[in-house]
């Protein structure tokens, strides 16, 4: 009996044993996944590569006068590099866009590696290059093709990554588990937006952006819609900005000759009666694509900015200034682009609501696959079609 005892006490120890080490257990996991703030490694301050030359020359101004001169000159620097690019030519633009987009995922993927690096997240870097790559091709894969149909269907290879993208594109996931006026308008306002903060700024915006400032964002929309219109109107009258971009296998190279369409054709508008008193006048000569250019300019300085402030929790989340220390006084190229990503999505939506028509190039090289009665077919409704548009003569019957 007293041996009975022992053995229920050596047991019931055991058990208490045992469920101490349950709990020591599921405290030690809870340790691991909820890990403090305190114990996750802070993103290092970025370095000032302010230039020299700029130090010097600045050394006598307040911290904040020096501030405004190096952003107001590297700002003109960069758009003039802006306009370089244009100047070069398509090609040299979409590789500017290519490595705008790498650099601003470099600097994103650097301040989460620095932060995540403490939970040993294995293959966080590589599997995060690795599933930029596969969007690039699921997003560019088909546009780049179109524009280099000729090129592609003299290789066999290309053919079979052409014809096969979203498959492609999708196995990739699973085993890894018009463009100049947006883009000058979110420049703009965030260049309005800043000035007219920097000198009237009194009210604050949103808490998560300290700097901005109501008067900025009213100055900033006014003065986005004006540049947009007028930048549209003048970039309106260049084939070289109109016409789209096609690859010249004879020439090898891309040529951006053609007729306008419609959209950037003069047309005549017939002005609200409570403005003609106003201008005088009753009609007005615009290009369509100026009225379009009000729509983009307002997402640009009223929803554009959002991007940012996104951005602006993004950063504080981490407890950093800017994403990097690339361009002196501005940040990082993510700091610069943040309103960008945003503003790209609206314009492709855009776009292709009310802007993009059928693309007779793509249409014509679907219809070249069929087989040929269904090419027959097409052939003779689409004949059909002309000849009740007037456009066709019926032919006679002997």
């Amino acid at each position: 009996m007293l041996e009975l005892r022992k053995r229920r006490a050596g047991g019931d120890h055991e058990a208490e044993s045992i469920t101490d080490k349950d709990v020591d257990g599921e405290d030690g996991l809870g340790e691991l996944d909820l890990r403090s703030d305190a114990d996750v490694p802070e993103v290092p301050p970025p370095r000032d590569r302010t230039p020299e030359v700029f130090r010097k020359a600045l050394s006598g101004l307040s911290s904040r006068w020096k501030n405004w001169w190096i952003r107001g000159i590297l700002t003109l620097a960069m758009i003039s590099f802006f306009f370089l690019v244009i100047y070069m030519g398509s090609f040299m633009l979409m590789l500017l866009v290519l490595s705008i987009q790498v650099k601003c995922f470099h600097e994103i993927i650097t301040i989460g590696y620095r932060v995540y690096h403490s939970y040993d997240l294995p293959w966080f870097r590589t599997l995060s290059w690795y599933f930029l790559l596969c969007v690039n091709y699921f997003f560019y894969g088909e546009t780049v093709a179109d524009y280099f149909a000729t090129f592609v269907q003299r290789r066999e290879q290309l053919q079979f990554l052409i014809r096969y993208h979203r498959f492609i594109s999708f196995t990739l996931y699973l085993a890894g588990r018009r463009f100049l006026v947006p883009i000058s308008s979110v420049i703009c306002n965030d260049i309005a937006a800043y000035i007219f903060g920097f000198f009237f700024g009194r009210t604050p915006l949103i808490k998560l952006s300290p700097k901005k400032t109501w008067e900025g964002f009213i100055g900033g929309f006014f003065t986005t819609v004006v540049f947009g219109f007028i930048v549209a109107y003048l970039l309106a009258q260049y084939q070289y900005f109109v016409c789209p971009v096609e690859y010249n296998s004879e020439t090898n190279r891309f040529d951006t000759e053609c007729e306008p369409s419609e959209l950037f054709q003069l047309q005549k508008y017939t002005i609200p009666p409570l403005l003609q008193v106003v201008l005088g006048r009753e009609t007005v000569n615009l290009y369509p694509f100026q009225l379009h250019s009000i729509a983009l300019s307002t997402f640009a300085s009223l929803i554009g900015p959002f991007g940012g402030f996104f951005a602006s929790g993004f950063k504080r989340a981490f407890k950093i200034k800017d994403f990097a220390d690339t361009i002196p006084g501005h940040g990082g190229i993510m700091d610069r682009f943040d309103c960008q990503y945003l503003m790209a999505t609206f314009v492709h939506v855009y776009i292709t609501s009310f802007i993009r028509g059928p693309n007779p190039s793509k249409l014509l090289k679907q219809l070249l696959v069929l087989q040929p009665e269904q090419q027959l077919n097409v052939y003779k409704t689409l004949k059909s079609h002309l000849i009740e548009k007037g456009i066709l003569r019926p032919s006679l019957k002997g």
